[in-house]
């Protein structure tokens, strides 16, 4: 752990940090360098139900042990804890501004809990967009458009020790060869040491590396092709983070598969006011495969 404890935040010749009245420079920044993160969007009673919202819908009988780590798909599926965020309105102004668009739709969700000793997260894009090919699994469905992919909240804070969130600070540019003294995966989703496997790379000693320092309440945002990891946890902190991202409402996305029955049961359940952000909503079969 004292390795992770000696990262510091880093010092860069650019801002990346802006406040929630900053939306345009945010989008600057993002444009730039790839990733931005937006202070304090949201209050302490919002992040606190939250927590309570990633555990009821990701773990709720409380079943992980020490090392483990799992994901939530269609985490706005889970109930009134997640969907509350469609009704706090500086979060869906931040939306409104990232899609260009005030009609929007639920696109994707998600929540992972981080036990402590959970492993580092190998570096990846999740942009599926660099292969026309037939999708191979939903998320392939789901992750080939151009819209920002990440919009998280680490609700227990970001730091490298306690399984924070790093990204590659320029990653986000089409035709992007990957770091120095890396290659490129195959699909183009990772990359590996010259001259070693051909796996995803899952340590930190990597150029352009940028380590994330945020607070419960801050919202991290990086683009669509922007390559990130995450740290193991090192502490005694289980990690805590959701996300709710969206699309135009008029990019429509012909689906695979049928929703699933608790995404069926979202839509009913969702108050009539919050059915406007549905319209086309996919949910998602995590064990559909074409």
């Amino acid at each position: 752990m004292e390795h992770y404890l000696q990262i510091q935040k880093p010092e860069l010749d650019y801002t990346y940090e802006f406040e929630t009245n900053q939306l345009s420079e945010m989008s600057e920044c993002v444009d730039a360098h790839g990733f931005a993160i937006i202070k304090d969007v949201l209050p302490n009673n919002i992040v606190d139900s939250l927590k309570q919202a990633v555990f009821d819908g990701t773990d709720p009988n409380r079943e992980l042990g020490r090392g483990q780590s799992r994901t939530r798909h269609a985490w706005i599926e889970s109930g009134a804890g997640a969907w509350n965020l469609l009704e706090y309105e500086p979060f869906m102004k931040i939306h409104r501004h990232l899609i260009g668009s005030d009609d929007l739709t639920v696109h994707r969700s998600a929540a992972i809990i981080r036990m402590p000793g959970s492993h580092p997260v190998a570096w990846h894009t999740d942009w599926c967009g660099f292969s026309q090919d037939t999708p191979r699994n939903s998320g392939d469905v789901l992750n080939r458009g151009m819209w920002p992919s990440g919009k998280w909240f680490y609700i227990t804070g970001s730091r490298p020790e306690h399984g924070g969130l790093c990204v590659i600070e320029g990653s986000h540019v089409e035709n992007w060869q990957g770091p120095e003294g890396f290659n490129l995966t195959a699909d183009k989703r990772s990359f590996y040491k010259v001259g070693e496997e051909e796996k995803a790379y899952a340590d930190f000693d990597v150029p352009g590396c940028v380590p994330l320092f945020t607070n419960p309440g801050d919202m991290i945002v990086f683009a669509h092709r922007t390559y990130h990891g995450a740290f193991p946890n090192q502490t005694d902190e289980i990690r805590l983070s959701c996300a709710i991202g969206f699309r135009k409402r008029d990019h429509h996305i012909d689906i695979p598969w049928e929703i699933p029955e608790v995404g069926k049961q979202f839509l009913a359940d969702l108050p009539p006011h919050l059915h406007k952000y549905t319209h086309g909503y996919t949910s998602i079969d995590t064990s559909w495969r074409g």
